[in-house]
């Protein structure tokens, strides 16, 4: 029986409890800053530990799962936790700079970093989202997660390699979010949201533009604060390779502002599968926080 620990238990850390457990893992521990979350990790069953370093020493796979800013400290606070020698994997989305700092740090302490770049968005397929893996440690961890059914593949002995391919990705991926909120308010206030949705499938072939639009708005509004924190390090992955991130920059602005939106906007108008419903519940959110200023 592997055991597992959970550092971060927010969505992605959930879900991959879930999908450990499911494909028979032995014990599940778990710590994360927040008592909301912590909560959360009760009611599923796992153990919850007063420190990362404590929830690390009891297994033999550590899966850190914080937001982009908080890795590097989540990295630090397993020191002291790591004497057993457990593969750290490292799933944040941050740039190759930042991972090949988490894995100094990592290894510093004792523990077997792993560099996992998850290429796709986590709930639709859970643990088993393709994942990138780098560095030396990777064809172990591939070996011990061999029972549970993981969509891993080594992309390099090189720390960061991964991460640039995740990162470079994550330009487009969260760009088109921004964008296309945009996009949509701006033709929703002139009444032109139908025409430019059909311009779009000649232009940029889509079987469903109008539900892509839904999706990749909502997405922003609701994990807009999260994704702003991981354009910051795509910007800081432009940055390290020699071109200035203008456009990544003024994503992760767009992204806090949809996640200000979302706040503001009431879970059942996030949910909706009605792209105008949307629209018309950001405008309304919107209006309203101009009135107030």
């Amino acid at each position: 029986m592997t055991d597992f620990a959970i550092i971060g238990f927010g969505e992605v850390g959930g879900i991959f409890a879930r999908d450990l457990r499911a494909g028979g893992a032995g014990a599940i521990h778990a710590f994360d800053l927040q008592e909301a979350a912590n909560s959360r990790a009760r009611d599923f069953g796992a153990t919850v530990h007063a420190s990362a370093a404590e929830a690390a020493s009891k297994a033999d796979a550590v899966f850190v799962a914080v937001t982009a800013g908080s890795a590097l400290d989540a990295c630090r606070s397993l020191a002291g936790g790591l004497s057993r020698a457990p593969f750290v994997v490292d799933v944040n989305s941050i740039s190759p700079g930042a991972k090949i700092e988490n894995a100094r740090v990592v290894k510093a302490a004792g523990g077997r970093y792993v560099e996992a770049a998850v290429m796709s968005s986590v709930p639709p397929k859970g643990l088993r989202s393709p994942i990138l893996l780098g560095g030396t440690e990777a064809g172990g961890f591939m070996d011990l997660m061999a029972p549970f059914g993981m969509d891993l593949s080594i992309f390099s002995a090189e720390i960061g390699k991964a991460s640039s391919v995740k990162m470079c990705r994550s330009v487009m991926v969260k760009g088109l979010e921004a964008l296309t909120t945009e996009c949509m308010l701006a033709a929703r206030h002139y009444g032109v949201e139908k025409e430019v949705l059909a311009s779009l499938s000649d232009t940029l072939p889509h079987e469903d533009w109008r539900g892509l639009a839904r999706y990749v708005i909502s997405r922003a509004l609701i994990h807009g604060k999260r994704r702003a924190e991981e354009v910051r390090e795509v910007a800081r992955t432009v940055q390290e390779a020699g071109v200035e991130p203008l456009l990544s920059r003024s994503i992760a602005e767009r992204q806090d502002w949809a996640a200000a939106r979302g706040r503001e906007m009431g879970k059942a108008l996030l949910v909706t599968d009605d792209l105008d419903t949307l629209l018309d519940g950001i405008a309304a959110a919107m209006n309203r926080k101009a009135a107030a200023e």
